[in-house]
């Protein structure tokens, strides 16, 4: 398994050892105790698909309000996404920074967003499916949405928000220069 940081502290990029053979692969896509002690995410409480039919499918940006905070590790079963998350944490020196990156079902790839995050998402392929491991049940009183296509943020998805599928919740959602934050940084992350 390789684990790769970004300049954002507490997200990890995690890429599973695929082992090769003329069947296919094999490769361990969670193990509590290794990721724990790698990337701080030892308990699976709920696991999502989320199935999307058309290209630029928008899901986001979400999160989670402590009581009920949620890491999650998003990983793509079918197809392709442009994964984004935005820092959230009051006090953190990347606060309102994002991070943009593809994630693949050809790759592999699997995004861990600890709790404090925004998340969300823009489907590069039709047909594609998505699969979340989170450390805390979904809590609807708790969510969290900021609108995806906030100026503030300045975040490229690639293409124009109105060439989006966007649910009315997530176009509904508030914008992020009146947000405030439920998250403060620690500084032992």
């Amino acid at each position: 398994m390789r684990i790769d940081h970004f300049a954002i502290p507490g997200l990890a990029m995690v890429v599973p050892q695929r082992h090769r053979d003329d069947r296919g692969y094999l490769a361990e896509s969670f193990q509590a105790e290794r990721f724990g002690s790698t990337i701080g995410m030892p308990t699976i409480l709920q696991e999502n698909l989320v199935w999307s039919d058309r290209v630029s499918t928008v899901r986001g940006l979400h999160a989670q309000a402590p009581p009920h905070a949620q890491a999650k590790l998003v990983g793509v079963l079918v197809g392709r996404v442009l994964d984004v998350v935005v820092d959230i944490r009051r006090g953190s020196s990347t606060f309102g920074q994002h991070i943009a990156i593809e994630l693949t079902a050809a790759g592999g790839e699997m995004l861990y967003v600890p709790s404090g995050f925004l998340h969300g998402y823009r489907t590069l392929e039709a047909n594609t499916l998505v699969q979340y491991k989170m450390d805390a049940l979904y809590a609807p009183a708790s969510e969290i949405a900021v609108r995806f296509d906030d100026p503030c943020l300045g975040i490229d998805w690639g293409v124009g928000a109105d060439a989006c599928v966007v649910s009315d919740k997530d176009l509904e959602a508030t914008g992020f220069s009146g947000f405030e934050s439920p998250f403060a940084y620690a500084s032992a992350q």
